[in-house]
């Protein structure tokens, strides 16, 4: 490929890449307007009916989306663990681990017929001597 060819392909690529992000801001932009206008509209149509409370407008339905973000931190946050594969194939273990001592219990109605009617026998036997012996 000449220089000149592979000048044009990564201007190209240049060009389409700041397009795709100039677009992406403007849709962050347009939503973000629309989330005021949805939170103004709820607002004015549950608020004054239910509490009473006064009608807002545009920035004020902003600055509730502004303060309800800064005190609950609206939004996802998995992006904190996401590589950490050690934690993530550690608590697969474990989950594959619970699974397998589960699938014991299959055997536990004959076990219950075989020895476990005995076994709970002796041990209320046990229990009741000790306590007799206690109070003794």
């Amino acid at each position: 490929m000449e220089p000149k060819e592979m000048y044009k392909t990564k201007v190209e690529q240049f060009v389409t890449h700041g397009a795709k992000v100039f677009f992406m801001i403007l849709i962050v932009i347009f939503f973000a307007f629309l989330m005021g206008y949805v939170v103004m509209w709820l607002w004015n149509w549950l608020m004054p009916q239910i509490f009473g409370l006064p009608i807002i407008g545009y920035w004020q339905a902003i600055g509730l989306l502004a303060l309800a973000k800064i005190l609950f931190g609206l939004g996802n946050h998995s992006s904190k663990n996401k590589g950490n594969k050690k934690m993530k194939r550690r608590n697969m273990e474990d989950w594959c681990k619970s699974r397998s001592a589960f699938s014991d219990w299959k055997h536990y109605e004959d076990f219950w017929k075989d020895e476990g009617q005995e076994a709970f026998q002796a041990y209320v036997e046990r229990k009741e001597k000790s306590l007799n012996d206690e109070k003794e």
